[in-house]
């Protein structure tokens, strides 16, 4: 390696912050969650549930916070409080469902506002103002071994899960009463994609906060959606584009001084719009390029 290019390497580092240990910790766990995160958002995407991704990311802040009641600022504490708290919200919104004139949809958002409130309440009778910034916004720049070492354990689980489970799970996107009538793992990829998408929201929740994570989740898989239209096309863009812009997110909230989880989700925001209008199913070119018609 020439001079020119260690100089113009330490340079990049320097103005992109990864000369630090705390921001290459960051990408690193940024990397791990976007792994993990977009193929799952891609499916609840595919599934019509990306709002119930939102609805479940509000719903483990009870958990968590209770497990910060108990134990304080404990990974392992906050992590199983969030876990048991999206699980029984997903529970009792669908027992209501079954039970009940309410649909699914609407038990869920009852519940995540209760969810949210309560949350909300026990942070700020028991802790301080920053302990609640904490749980809602994250500190993605501050994370721990254990956190990483959470975020991967996800990551792998993930990738494992949504291997076992592929073929029901592309089966319910496509037709679900057709695999409830022919194959018994109906149910059990259903709930088994509902624990995947309750553990990655505590794994993003750590880093992202509560309120940031599900954009993780969402944003990237409705950017892919303008770019590709077979599956496996779809799970790589929007892997990818989480990853670009997550460290993109990063380096932009270093250089100018903004936060992080907030930096991080707008700029996913942002390439979803351009994919909105510039990509190859975007409006742009529905609006500008003649549709095909079947010749007689």
């Amino acid at each position: 390696m020439t001079i020119g290019t260690e100089s113009w390497l330490a340079a990049w580092l320097a103005a992109t912050g990864l000369e630090f240990d705390f921001m290459r910790r960051a990408v690193l766990g940024c990397l791990l969650l976007a792994v993990s995160a977009a193929p799952v958002g891609v499916l609840l995407m595919l599934r019509r549930m990306s709002l119930m991704g939102d609805a479940m990311s509000h719903a483990i802040l009870p958990g968590a916070a209770i497990g910060y009641w108990l134990a304080g600022l404990s990974l392992p504490a906050m992590t199983l409080g969030g876990v048991l708290g999206g699980i029984v919200v997903a529970g009792a919104a669908g027992v209501v469902a079954r039970h009940t004139v309410l649909r699914e949809d609407a038990a869920l958002a009852v519940f995540y506002l209760m969810s949210l409130a309560l949350g909300v309440l026990i942070l700020s009778v028991r802790g301080s103002q920053v302990d609640l910034l904490h749980v809602l916004f994250g500190s993605v720049l501050a994370l721990e071994d254990e956190v990483l070492l959470l975020l991967g354990g996800v990551a792998v689980l993930t990738v494992v899960g949504l291997a076992v489970l592929w073929r029901p799970l592309v089966m319910e996107c496509v037709d679900p009463a057709f695999l409830r009538g022919v194959s018994p793992w109906g149910a059990m990829a259903h709930h088994g994609f509902l624990a995947l998408v309750v553990i990655n929201l505590v794994a993003a929740f750590h880093a992202l906060g509560t309120l940031m994570a599900v954009g993780m989740m969402v944003l990237p898989a409705a950017s892919a959606r303008f770019w590709a239209r077979r599956l496996q096309p779809l799970l790589a863009v929007a892997t990818a584009s989480a990853v670009v812009l997550a460290w993109a997110g990063l380096a932009l909230s270093y250089v100018w001084d903004w936060p992080t989880s907030p930096t991080i989700v707008l700029v996913l925001g942002v390439w979803y719009l351009v994919s909105l209008l510039l990509g190859p199913h975007g409006w742009w070119r529905q609006q500008r390029v003649p549709h095909r018609h079947l010749k007689g």
